[in-house]
């Protein structure tokens, strides 16, 4: 009932190019589930639709995989190649100094020069710098090499999601999008599996080494992939109207994409979102970067036995975020946000209920498993964070605002890792972790600012303010006299 409430809302008036002006004409037109735009130019094949999806699965699975894997191997390599303490913060540090500037960079790249080629410069040095990690002979080889394969790792989600979005069934984008993020549950998976083989079969010094150069495994796949897949005909369309000079007045006064995104409503859509996704990332963090420690050190468990505890978690985790895409088509991204949030608070909170539990050999007995369990069920929201943020903006300024607004959120969400142990300190590293519902708390609060934006059908021609205005338009009935951009 309440998607085919949200589906009759759907129902607007859509906008057209004129090809005898430089403006768009409004037309009648009603929607017929899961057209992109009635207009034959932006249409896309079944294979175009799918050779997109698939490069975002590998992608972001690739993704996750390089950047997971060193978290499993660096007590490993900085045993071999003999670096300091101090000298692994540097490379985890440098690690997300790249992926900041890659998602900025690549984000802005996409703009300028297109989803596509973006995308497969990302994969260059996503892929390149994990073959070359692998070589890595000492701390400062290890320390740039890492930082190359960080811009990859920043550049990839940006290009990629909204590339995905602008082709996908506008009314099954959450559930879309939802698919691409659960890869990342995969590619924990893959890391755990790897790396757990690949130190019971070869000596320590080869071990990690091969771990990393698994993870550049699927170039010659991705390459393939990607060099067939489609270019946003939304993005190609308003390059081809800006080339010829028929871009409305309000187009051609715009600066930088960089620049765009910080003035007029655009602001408000970049510090909410940062703040939406910097809180999700504090609670993520919080969680899932102290959990090992909590329940080897404070509870018993052994390496082994966090390697099930991974993997069932990991597979819960991608169902909260299939359920999250699912609630997000049929109720809106706000309603699934909130719902998945609140149910990581629920996971939270449990996990301090039975923080104390000392485990007793089996992990489906342990209390502190399900609890961590039921807070993996609860990261959903991340799977919502691409659609919702690219139907915030127009197509010229969509993957520099998207990309940069998660990677804000990634920066804002990277104080939780050195901040929970100051709290750990004087609270003890389970008082510490409930930083968590501070992340969780900010991020609720902020969703409930941002507009709705389920559903919205994306133009080639469409004003800054279009998410605002967007909701009103898609509540109108379909007589309606249409809106002019």
């Amino acid at each position: 009932m309440a998607r085919t409430g949200l589906q009759t809302r759907r129902k607007c008036d859509i906008f057209h190019l004129d090809t005898a002006s430089s403006y768009v004409a409004p037309i009648k037109n009603k929607i017929m589930g899961g057209d992109m735009t009635g207009s034959t130019s932006l249409d896309y094949s079944s294979g175009e639709r799918r050779l997109v999806a698939v490069s975002a699965v590998l992608g972001y699975g690739l993704d996750f995989y390089n950047l997971i894997v060193l978290a499993f191997l660096m007590p490993v390599i900085q045993k071999t190649i003999d670096i300091s303490l101090p000298q692994v913060g540097l490379v985890v540090g440098m690690t997300l100094a790249g992926s900041v500037i890659g998602g900025v960079l690549f984000g802005w790249l996409g703009d300028r020069w297109g989803r596509k080629k973006a995308l497969m410069f990302t994969l260059v040095l996503l892929s390149g710098g994990a073959i070359l990690s692998a070589c890595a002979w000492d701390f400062m080889s290890l320390l740039v090499f890492r930082f190359i394969a960080g811009v990859g790792v920043g550049g990839e989600w940006g290009a990629g999601m909204v590339l995905f979005n602008e082709v996908w069934d506008r009314n099954r984008r959450g559930f879309g999008s939802a698919i691409v993020q659960a890869a990342s549950s995969i590619g924990l998976m893959l890391a755990a599996l790897v790396v757990t083989w690949a130190l019971k079969t070869f000596p320590p010094d080869m071990a990690w080494r091969i771990s990393l150069l698994i993870g550049a495994l699927p170039i010659v796949l991705m390459f393939a992939v990607r060099r067939g897949m489609p270019e946003s005909h939304l993005w190609s369309e308003f390059q081809a109207l800006e080339a010829a000079g028929k871009l409305p007045e309000e187009k051609r006064r715009e600066r930088s994409p960089l620049i765009e995104i910080m003035t007029g409503p655009s602001l408000k859509y970049f510090l909410c979102g940062t703040v939406v996704a910097g809180g999700y990332i504090i609670n993520y963090q919080s969680i899932s970067v102290f959990m090992p420690g909590l329940m080897i050190r404070n509870l018993g468990a052994a390496q082994t036995d966090l390697l099930g505890v991974t993997l069932f978690t990991a597979a819960i985790a991608a169902g909260g975020m299939l359920f999250s895409g699912y609630l997000s088509d049929a109720w809106g991204r706000k309603k699934a946000i909130l719902v998945s949030t609140l149910i990581g608070v629920g996971g939270v909170l449990a996990i301090y209920a039975t923080g104390e539990t000392k485990f007793t050999g089996d992990i489906f007995a342990w209390s502190t498993m399900w609890a961590f369990a039921l807070w993996s069920l609860g990261q959903g929201s991340i799977g919502q964070f691409g659609p919702w943020f690219a139907e915030l903006y127009p197509v010229e300024l969509r993957s520099t605002a998207a990309s940069t607004i998660f990677t804000m959120g990634r920066l804002v969400g990277a104080i939780a890792p050195y901040l929970v142990p100051v709290l750990a300190q004087t609270m003890g590293l389970l008082n510490g972790m409930m930083l968590a519902l501070a992340g969780s708390a900010i991020s609720l609060a902020f969703t409930l600012v941002l507009p709705e934006t389920a559903g919205r059908r994306f133009e080639v021609i469409e004003s800054k303010n279009v998410a605002d205005t967007s909701l009103g338009d898609r509540q109108t009935s379909e007589a309606a006299p249409a809106k002019a951009v």
